[in-house]
């Protein structure tokens, strides 16, 4: 598949990692979770279906170790700040499944989604890089 310009964005966790390709206008082409333990595997599988220029990694929890496991693809590698990603993947997550029945008498701010929200999150991190551009940290 192409997709010019693309990146492949990552929330890094201790046991699970949250993934998303984006376009380089900010549409989600795939996004998921995997254990870290599989994660180089679906980026490889990733990378072979979708032509991803870049990948950008949450500066968080494990970044160090996820950034160590996707360099071995030979794609720039760019970190991103993750202050408030989680906030911001929740309500990401709440735009596209809003709640419904009596769950909409109650606030977004009070709930919490049904399932893990760690792609939505890397979602988050894709598009505050491609905001920021090229500008965004290269690794140090």
């Amino acid at each position: 598949m192409s997709a010019d310009g693309a990146v492949l964005a990552i929330d890094p966790g201790r046991r699970k990692a949250g993934y998303a390709v984006l376009s380089a206008l900010g549409t989600v082409l795939e996004a998921g979770i995997e254990p870290v333990g599989e994660l180089e595997q679906r980026v490889a599988e990733l990378l072979g279906r979708i032509d991803v220029e870049r990948i950008a990694i949450g500066r968080g929890t494990n970044g160090r170790a996820v950034g160590r496991v996707v360099e071995r693809f030979e794609l720039p590698i760019f970190w991103v700040d993750e202050f408030e990603t989680s906030r911001a993947a929740r309500s990401l997550y709440f735009v596209e499944h809003p709640p419904r029945g009596w769950r909409r008498l109650i606030p977004i701010g009070l709930q919490v989604p049904g399932r893990p929200v760690d792609d939505y999150a890397a979602i988050v991190i894709a598009r505050r890089f491609l905001a920021r551009g090229l500008g965004a940290q290269p690794p140090s």
